[in-house]
Formats: C-alpha cells, structure tokens, sequence
C-alpha cells in the first residue's frame, strides 16, 4: 500500500518544485485493494462532498492521507459482501437512482437567478393585490367526531375556557399551546377551515367545522394587514423560490415525458414480504 501513496506524495512534491509530472485525470489509480482500484476521481468526488468546516485549516498531503485511508478500509469491507445479494444490489440501485436524480436536480439549482426572473417571482407573489393582504391569528380545538366537537362548543357557550379546553381535548400538537396556531393567511390553510375562520369577528367562536383532518371549533384572536415587502429586502428568497420552481418543473416535465408503464394486479401488501430480498 506505500507504494502508491509514496508515488502520490512525489507527484505533489513535483508540481510544488515545478518539476515535470505526467498527466493525471480521473481514472488514475491512487491505490489498490485486491486488485481493485481507487481513482483519483474517486477521491476528489469523495473531496467534494465534506462538509467544509469539517476539512478547514488542514493541508492537503494531510487531507490526502486520512481520506485514502478511509477509502481503503471502506473498499476492504465492502469486499466482503461479494457476491452481493438481492437485498444488496436492490439497494445500490435505489442509492444510484437517487443520486442520479439529484445530480441532475441540483445542476438546474444552481444556477445562479436572472433579475427578470426574480422580478417576476415578485409579482406572482404580490402584485396585483386589489386590497391588502389580511393574516389571521387563532386558536383551534381539533377533535374526531362532531359530537365532541358539538359538546366543545356547548361548553364555550356556558363559558368554558378555550385555551385549557384545547389543551385537555384538542387531538392535535397545538394543544399544548391552548390550540394557537401563530399568524398565516387563508390559502395556507384547507378551504373549509380559511373560510369559517373569515367569518369570525374578533374573538369570536365557530360552529363546529368539518375537514379532512377532523372536526373544528376556531376562535379568531386577531386580524391584521400585511404589506408586501420591497423587491431588495426578500431577493435571496425570492432566489430560493425560482430554483425550487425550476427543479419542479425539471420533475414535471421529465415525468411527461416519460413512458410510464404501470403493473396491474399486484396486491399492495407485497410491501410486506421481505423475504423476498433474502438475508
């Protein structure tokens, strides 16, 4: 194992003297283990992917060292999981797919936005308002059936409090926090809930309200105006939401085209039977 890295080190000591050295590329081989190679591609998409805090302030010939360390000892222990077993070589093609994806994904990311598109990201997002944005702050206690909901409400009426009934009876994680769902707009929420809690006048109390996630009863704390920030003081979100836009629509298109051929009849509870990878 010396010999490479001892050949290594005198390729680096010869570029620092501006001796000669011969032309390296990414498939030079750094080491072997067993006859299989580690390439000098390997090493730097390796290099690529540390978290830079983690390598700052160390040299290279040292960062060199610990990385073809790991390198080595990684590819001896994979070694011996040949052959690979369904289970294995099922899951480096899920690890492959993945990867893939996400190359071709962060590529369209990164991408650095155009002022035209940041503007009119801008504009999707607030212009043409004909009135000003109204946020809402309430409470809620989110329950199962309409009878509980319906006995809630009763309880409100002869004067119970809201904040420790929802902590008591409230279903959801905002119990705790006697059922305060912080500040949003309407669109954030589903459509029956955004339009009981437009109805309410300030502290006042709703009617049981059914949604998918069950029955409600919301009290309005607070309205509020919002105005649009200027286009400079939200740039660097506005870029973070054209790169997602982008990469959706990379996903959708390149789902559209797609030939997507689905297998009829299988039962979903195939899911189950893990035997079927092996041990």
């Amino acid at each position: 194992m010396l010999k490479p890295l001892f050949a290594a080190s005198a390729l680096l000591s010869g570029a620092v003297l501006g001796l000669p050295v011969l032309a390296q590329d990414a498939d030079t081989v750094v080491a072997t283990v067993n006859d299989e190679s580690i390439t000098l591609g390997q090493m730097i998409a390796m290099r690529q992917g540390l978290d830079a805090h983690s390598t700052q302030g160390l040299p290279d010939t040292a960062l060199w060292d610990l990385m073809l360390d790991q390198m080595i000892r990684q590819t001896a222990v994979a070694q011996a999981a040949q052959p690979l077993s369904q289970r294995d070589s099922v899951a480096l093609e899920l690890e492959k797919r993945a990867y893939l994806a996400g190359s071709v994904l962060e590529k369209i990311a990164e991408a650095e936005p155009s002022e035209a598109e940041l503007k009119a990201a801008y504009d999707q997002a607030f212009a043409g308002q004909a009135e000003p944005a109204i946020e809402y702050s309430a409470a809620h206690i989110l329950v199962k059936t309409k009878e509980e909901a319906d006995a809630i409400a009763k309880q409100l009426a002869d004067g119970a409090d809201f904040g420790a009934l929802a902590e008591e009876k409230s279903t959801d994680n905002s119990g705790p926090n006697k059922g305060d769902l912080g500040w949003f707009q309407p669109e954030q929420m589903v459509a029956p809930f955004a339009e009981a809690v437009k109805a309410l006048e300030k502290g006042q109390v709703s009617q049981p309200v059914e949604t998918q996630f069950g029955w409600h009863v919301i009290k309005l704390n607070d309205t509020r105006e919002v105005t649009p920030p200027a286009f400079d003081e939200i740039k660097e979100q506005l870029a973070v939401q054209v790169r997602r836009d982008k990469v959706q629509a990379e996903i959708e298109k390149r789902v559209a085209d797609a030939k997507i051929e689905k297998t009829e009849g299988l039962a979903p509870d195939l899911l189950n039977k893990t035997d079927l990878l092996g041990k």
